[in-house]
């Protein structure tokens, strides 16, 4: 703080207290006029209603004279009166630095512990997933969405939740996923027939004759990143086309552009602002969501193939 405004605050201080000390004393002796029948001669409705004079309660006296002991004390210990640092020594910054001091030794504590035990073991730690959950609310969610659910150029992570290392890997280095555009190659014909194809290795509505003309197209040209049965490689980014999980949009335009335009996906390396072990808290929480949504999907089919 400046000369300036450590004088200012300074004297604004004394003025407020000076003046809060003078009417605290002014207001217990003053003196107020009063005629005969101890009232002030003020009178409403007729004389009915007429202004009585009393001394200030006790207890009023004794809370007010607490509180400017109160406000001396403190500026005495505390900083608060321009620069001075008070008695005690005692900032803010210093107060910030030790709660933060206390919780890195709780979480050391609590880290050293689970580092010993893999991603899938963690996904079953209820002290483990309640950290990942609080973890990937303030870091994961804004892109992701707060269930992992994903959102338009975002993944879905209920996906390839399971797969702990994967998600440990990409979330500390990052990932680039790049589709090539196919429009020049492929023409508008074959985008057009390609893309039905891929609606049909999800089960989605599409054209009977060009999702069979394109199965020929896309083993020529798709193969090499999304596999020959279209269940993608996640080491080069590209995504399961059989899952009905779409990044871009799941309708037949949507599909169209992907494959003649292409797409570029970068996923950024959180390593430096979160570290292992607080991203492997976060692939606990995914493995046991992605598990348990799994879970879920199947139930149905498995009872209605149920005898």
């Amino acid at each position: 703080m400046s000369l300036f405004w450590s004088i200012y605050v300074g004297v604004l201080i004394t003025s407020n207290i000076g003046l809060a000390i003078f009417l605290y004393f002014y207001g217990t002796r003053v003196k107020i006029p009063i005629e005969g029948d101890g009232t002030t001669g003020h009178a409403w409705d007729g004389g009915k209603l007429r202004e009585s004079v009393r001394r200030l309660p006790r207890w009023w006296a004794i809370m007010s004279l607490a509180s400017l002991a109160v406000a001396i004390g403190y500026l005495v210990l505390f900083p608060g009166f321009g620069s001075y640092k008070g008695v005690l020594g005692w900032t803010s910054e210093q107060q910030v630095a030790e709660a933060r001091e206390e919780n890195a030794r709780k979480l050391g504590e609590l880290f050293a512990r689970y580092r010993q035990y893999p991603v899938d073991r963690l996904s079953q730690d209820h002290v483990a997933l309640q950290y990942g959950d609080r973890l990937f609310q303030d870091n994961c969610a804004a892109c992701h969405g707060t269930k992992a659910e994903g959102g338009y150029g975002f993944p879905a992570l209920t996906v390839n939740g399971d797969d702990g290392d994967f998600v440990v890997a990409t979330a500390m280095n990052g990932r680039d996923g790049v589709m090539p555009p196919w429009g020049a190659v492929l023409g508008d014909q074959g985008v057009n027939e390609v893309a039905n194809y891929v609606l049909r290795l999800s089960g989605a509505p599409h054209d009977t004759a060009r999702a069979q003309a394109g199965e020929t197209r896309f083993k020529e040209t798709c193969v090499a990143c999304h596999g020959a049965d279209g269940k993608g490689n996640k080491a080069l980014g590209a995504p399961d086309l059989t899952d009905r999980s779409w990044i871009y949009g799941g309708e037949l335009a949507s599909v169209t552009q992907s494959i003649r335009d292409g797409r570029n996906g970068h996923m950024p390396a959180w390593k430096d602002r979160l570290g292992e072990d607080q991203v492997r808290m976060i692939a606990a929480w995914l493995r046991h969501n992605a598990l348990r949504d799994r879970a879920q999907q199947a139930a149905p089919v498995a009872a209605a193939a149920a005898p």
